[in-house]
């Protein structure tokens, strides 16, 4: 995506009729491209962003592509390739233009950082992920329409999860917040910033089976200026290293852990019957289990038993009490 080559729907009208008519001829067209190339430059409208600071910002979202593909291709199971295809800078109006009508553009905040940014996903990679959501192969559909409400709902979900990577993505540079603001379908209906404001666009290209999109991460230059210093392929590196290598984060891990919640639950006991006696089962029957009264009962830490216990309450609820700790099963026994 650049801005020289971006074209309006009426541009590319004018330039297919002109075609036609004659007045333009393919010949004329390829004479001019094999002219020496000269890149245009509007000192009125300098490059806000060096190229080493796009560099590490392509390095950024190719984090941030890793981290969606591996979450979509879970979450859809399908064979998903989501790669950075390109890290440009252009105007906003341009960007917007390039956008088509209807589509799916999420607006989000990025506290500490102000104003916001955009994520807009191809109407073909939306519909595809809600036809596989919704029971589906993952295909388009032939007419690109507005999202209906459940379809938005199911973006939204999708949205916010991809939100959240691109937190994890720039947690080396910056610890972002970022929330969803709202879901737009008509590009002019999202002016987060001036038309003639400079802005990063950050395209992904995304694989779907066979169906092929772009998302479009949109970041304005006045977002990124408070840690513009901070957007260098130095800085990046090294703290990715110093993160890695801190005493704290891996308290906060440990603290992480002892915080996940885990289901624990008690075996009572267990019977063996034959299908023909599971089938002749009804209400009132009763089933003998292996286990007495008198009998300590498994406790299972997920599928894993690690306890022995004895039944009793607390109060007005059931509860069991720890006996022993069960040593068969531990990681290190299976070692």
């Amino acid at each position: 995506m650049s801005g020289a080559d971006v074209l309006s729907q009426s541009e590319i009208d004018q330039l297919l009729s002109a075609l036609s008519t004659g007045v333009v001829s393919a010949q004329e067209m390829k004479d001019e491209e094999l002219q020496k190339k000269v890149k245009m430059y509007d000192f009125k409208r300098p490059d806000k962003f060096s190229k080493d600071q796009i560099r590490t910002l392509y390095m950024l979202h190719e984090n941030f592509a890793r981290l969606l593909n591996t979450y979509l291709s879970t979450y859809l199971r399908a064979m998903i390739n989501v790669d950075v295809a390109s890290v440009e800078q252009l105007t906003y109006e341009e960007f917007v233009r390039s956008l088509s009508n209807p589509s799916v553009i999420g607006v989000l905040t990025v506290p500490p950082l102000k104003g916001n940014v955009i994520m807009e996903i191809n109407p073909s990679i939306a519909f595809a992920i809600i036809d596989r959501l919704f029971g589906g192969t993952g295909e388009t559909i032939m007419k690109i329409r507005a999202l209906t409400e459940i379809e938005e709902a199911v973006i939204r979900k999708i949205l916010n999860k991809a939100i959240e990577n691109f937190r994890d993505a720039w947690a080396n540079v910056i610890k972002l917040k970022p929330q969803l603001e709202t879901i737009e379908t008509n590009p002019q209906f999202t002016q987060i910033v001036p038309p003639s404001d400079m802005v990063v666009i950050v395209t992904l290209q995304v694989k779907i089976g066979k169906v092929e999109g772009l998302i479009n991460v949109c970041i304005p230059y006045l977002v990124l200026e408070p840690i513009m210093s901070k957007l260098t392929t130095t800085f990046w590196v090294a703290s990715s290293v110093a993160k890695q290598d801190h005493p704290e984060q891996i308290e906060l891990l440990q603290a992480k852990i002892r915080k996940t919640v885990v289901p624990v639950s008690i075996e009572l006991g267990s019977i063996n019957i034959t299908i023909q006696e599971f089938l002749t089962l009804g209400f009132g029957d009763v089933l003998q289990l292996d286990t007495k009264v008198s009998d300590e009962l498994k406790l299972f830490v997920g599928k894993r038993p690690k306890f022995f216990c004895r039944p009793g309450t607390s109060g007005k609820k059931a509860a069991v009490q720890i006996t022993r700790v069960m040593t068969e099963g531990d990681e290190g026994d299976d070692e």
